[in-house]
C-alpha cells in the first residue's frame, strides 16, 4: 500500500502534536551539504553532516527513547537558526540543547567551546586550560570529534596549536568553508 504525501504529512504532523515522537529528525539543506538535524523534547539533540540517518538514529534511539520519526516540523527552530547563520544574519545560536547521557567533563569542554565567539578560533590546548584540565588537549579533540551539535556547538573554531586546520569530523573542507563564512580565514 502506498500512503500519500499528504496522508504521511499529516500523521507525522500529528505524531508531534500528540507527543509520541522522542526524537524528530529532517534533512536540512545547506551551503556545506544536507545535514541530518534532530531535536527531542529537551532541545537540539544532533546535527550531522551524514545525511543517512542509520546509525545516528539508533544513538538517538538509545539515548532519547524508540520513537525516532522523521518530522520537519520538529527541527523547524533549528532549521531557521541554521538558514539564518548560513545566510550571515545569525552569529549566536539560541537553542535549546539536549546534551543527556555525556560524560561531566565533555560537558564541561562543549560549554567552554559555547563560549568560542564568532569568527574566532581556539586551540585544543586553550580549551583544555579553561575546563582546568592544562594536559588534556587530545582529550579535548576526542570531544570536538564526537560532538553531537557540530555548528552550534563550534568545534570548527578549534584548530591546532600553531593555527593550523586540524581534524573534523565533517571534513577539512567543511571546517574551511565554516571558518570562511565567520571571516576567520
Amino acid at each position: 500500500m502506498t500512503v500519500s504525501p499528504d496522508l504521511d504529512r499529516r500523521f507525522r504532523d500529528a505524531a508531534a502534536t500528540l507527543g509520541l515522537i522522542d526524537v524528530g529528525y529532517d534533512i536540512v539543506d545547506s551551503p556545506i551539504g544536507d545535514l541530518l538535524v534532530a531535536a527531542s523534547d529537551r532541545g537540539l539533540a544532533t546535527i550531522s553532516f551524514d545525511p543517512d540517518p542509520g546509525e545516528r538514529l539508533e544513538q538517538l534511539a538509545r539515548m532519547a527513547g524508540p520513537r525516532v520519526l522523521r518530522s520537519p516540523r520538529s527541527v523547524d527552530g533549528a532549521r531557521r537558526e541554521l538558514d539564518e547563520y548560513f545566510a550571515g544574519r545569525r552569529r549566536a545560536f539560541d537553542l535549546t540543547l539536549d546534551l543527556r547521557k555525556l560524560p561531566a567533563f565533555t560537558i564541561s569542554v562543549l560549554d567552554e567551546l559555547a563560549g568560542v565567539p564568532y569568527g574566532e578560533t581556539t586551540t585544543y590546548g586553550a580549551l583544555a586550560q579553561r575546563v582546568g584540565h592544562p594536559r588534556a588537549a587530545r582529550a579535548v579533540g576526542t570531544v570536538m570529534n564526537r560532538n553531537r551539535i557540530p555548528i552550534v556547538l563550534p568545534c570548527h573554531r578549534v584548530v591546532g596549536s600553531t593555527g593550523n586546520l586540524t581534524g573534523y569530523a565533517g571534513g577539512l573542507d567543511r571546517k574551511f568553508k565554516l571558518l570562511e563564512l565567520e571571516g576567520a580565514r
